[in-house]
């Protein structure tokens, strides 16, 4: 049961995820008044929540004893595709982390956010959204089989 409970909330991270980045960018490319900066920092909310969820549910899955084994995952490329396609989304998470902080704390002082980054923050959420794409293809490979090393 907590087998299943796991890969279904695994799957309901990437709708989440998905939706919250492909969001966010658009939000970034709208106007940044104060309600645009609203849409922009809720996405960015549920991207996070996204994004905690498939590391908690992928962890447990790949090493907890719930799925096909540690040694199937560590020995499938695909499995290793997929990782570094989740590292590349984290390293270009960086820029936004830092400046949707920034965004909020000026927000909490009533000051006015700098926007200049916004085009260029949109543009990484829709490279993610890509590569989220990208490591569903690398999923289903490697939950077909293909990829095992020998």
């Amino acid at each position: 049961m907590l087998r299943w409970i796991l890969a279904a909330v695994h799957l309901l991270a990437l709708g989440i995820g998905l939706g919250a980045v492909w969001a966010r960018g658009r939000a970034l490319r709208a106007p940044l008044d104060v309600p645009g900066v609203r849409r922009v920092l809720y996405a960015d909310t549920w991207w996070g929540v996204a994004a905690f969820l498939w590391l908690a549910t992928g962890v447990a899955r790949a090493f907890g004893g719930f799925e096909k084994g540690t040694v199937y995952y560590v020995h499938n490329h695909y499995f290793w595709m997929k990782m570094g396609l989740f590292v590349g989304i984290l390293l270009l998470e960086v820029i936004p982390i830092i400046t949707f902080i920034k965004w909020r704390q000026r927000i909490a002082r009533g000051e006015v956010i700098d926007a200049a980054k916004a085009p260029t923050l949109a543009t990484v959420s829709f490279i993610q959204a890509a590569l989220v794409g990208f490591m569903v293809l690398a999923a289903t490979a490697m939950a077909r089989g293909f990829g095992v090393s020998n």
